[in-house]
């Protein structure tokens, strides 16, 4: 059963992927949205989420060169 459970090298490339995705997702809507607050908004959002996906790229490569 142990081999069922996510190890942190695996939860952090999945939170990065995750993350990565979703600074896709919002820098679309930002582009497709026409009222500019709410585009404004998402396209905040894809930068607060670059952020994060680079953090958790970061502590990835940081860990795997580790083990």
């Amino acid at each position: 059963m142990a081999d069922d459970k996510m190890n942190t090298r695996d939860c952090l490339q999945r939170a990065w992927v995750n993350t990565m995705e979703l600074v896709r997702d919002f820098e679309m809507y930002s582009k497709r949205i026409e009222d500019e607050r709410v585009s404004d908004v998402f396209k905040k959002f894809a930068e607060e989420q670059g952020m994060q996906a680079s953090n958790l790229r970061e502590m990835y490569e940081r860990y795997d060169q580790n083990r």
